[in-house]
């Protein structure tokens, strides 16, 4: 995709990435750098999230989405250097591993999902508060196409991007009623061509094979990538959504409005 886009639509602006180190994370965090904020790519794998961070000109501090005490740490941090914060990206998740149906899910695995993939939305969106109420900011929480429609095989994850969708309304209307300045927002990606799809994909000729068969039933027959979705980041951390605020902006070619694709146990974004 060509950026066509004015560079500068986030200059000095501080922005937070959590999962920032790969994948659509990296994406959002690049383009962010690119386009004048302040990164920092915040993730759990230290030696993947510096390489990024120099890759990209960014800064890299290591968090565990999860836990309490790693987020006070690096709410702290960001202070301490930045004196506050205008931008904060919550996409850090997982999709869970072995059986993820409503019936034989383990309440383990159940609750794996939602404490790396909720409680850390919750966490974030609680410290980025502290951070932005003063000179307010913006908030992208990463939902998903899943968050939407049920999805039998993927129940825990479909049920954490459900609850960050709600979750993102909750915290814009509170902001909003505390006279915070801070908007929140959640994106919800669907058939973004990632690694999680490229390894189920194959290689070769099964690769171009897969390929056409799981975007046939996209309205747009493509996949989308994560570039993609960092522009629509871009466009909501950014002061041209500035009456924007609880709301839900689909990346996914146009499945939700009406395709006849129905969830599968393939990973949606």
């Amino acid at each position: 995709m060509k950026n066509t886009i004015m560079q500068g639509r986030v200059v000095g602006k501080v922005a937070l990435v959590t999962g920032g180190a790969d994948g659509i994370g990296a994406a959002i965090a690049n383009l962010l750098s690119r386009e004048g904020a302040r990164v920092v790519i915040a993730d759990i794998n230290e030696t993947a999230g510096k390489e990024t961070a120099a890759r990209i000109n960014a800064d890299f501090m290591k968090l565990d989405v999860s836990d309490e005490e790693s987020w006070k740490s690096v709410s702290n941090e960001i202070q301490k250097h930045f004196g506050g914060l205008h931008i904060l990206v919550n996409n850090a998740g997982i999709m869970g591993k072995g059986v993820q149906d409503p019936e034989n899910i383990t309440l383990a695995d159940w609750q794996l999902v939602h404490k790396v993939n909720l409680d850390s939305v919750f966490l974030g969106c609680k410290y980025a508060i502290k951070l932005m109420k003063e000179k307010g900011g913006s908030i992208i929480n990463m939902s998903s196409r899943s968050g939407i429609v049920g999805v039998p095989s993927e129940s825990a994850y479909a049920s954490t991007k459900a609850a960050i969708r709600n979750h993102t309304k909750s915290v814009a209307l509170y902001c909003a009623q505390q006279g915070y300045h801070i908007r929140c927002n959640s994106v919800h990606p669907a058939s973004i061509l990632t690694a999680m799809w490229k390894n189920l994909l194959g290689t070769g000729e099964n690769y171009a094979e897969n390929l056409k068969k799981f975007a046939k039933d996209i309205p747009m027959k493509r996949f989308g990538t994560a570039e993609e979705v960092a522009y629509a980041v871009l466009y909501l951390a950014s002061d041209e959504s500035s009456y924007t605020t609880g709301s839900e902006l689909s990346v996914d070619g146009g499945i939700l409005a009406g395709s006849a694709t129905s969830p599968s146990k393939e990973p949606q974004k």
